[in-house]
């Protein structure tokens, strides 16, 4: 596939990126690139391979859930720009 400048500029737009000079064409050399890796495992023989499911054989190997203080309620607000008694204080965000 040939990745072209109007291919470039349509997925700027999908993405609200701007490309423009040398930008664009080191981006079409990644995209080709990338498209051309694509090619190659394509062609990789993948008929006996079995999915993989899970990078481990582990099964929820989880951590033990322990609570603990790191920091007050008065040490974190006394960084807050704007509080009120026991709250930290934010610009109005919904209307009624």
């Amino acid at each position: 596939m040939k990745i072209t400048e109007e291919i470039i500029d349509h997925i700027a737009h999908l993405s609200r990126l701007e490309f423009e000079g040398e930008d664009k064409k080191v981006i079409i050399q990644d995209l080709e690139r990338i498209v051309n890796m694509m090619g190659t495992l394509q062609q990789v023989p993948t008929d006996d391979v079995e999915p993989l499911i899970f990078m481990t054989d582990e099964y929820n190997s989880l951590r033990d859930d322990v609570s603990e203080v790191s920091l007050s309620q008065q040490e974190v607000l006394k960084n807050a720009p704007k509080k009120d008694s026991d709250y930290f204080r934010i610009p109005k965000v919904l209307d009624k």
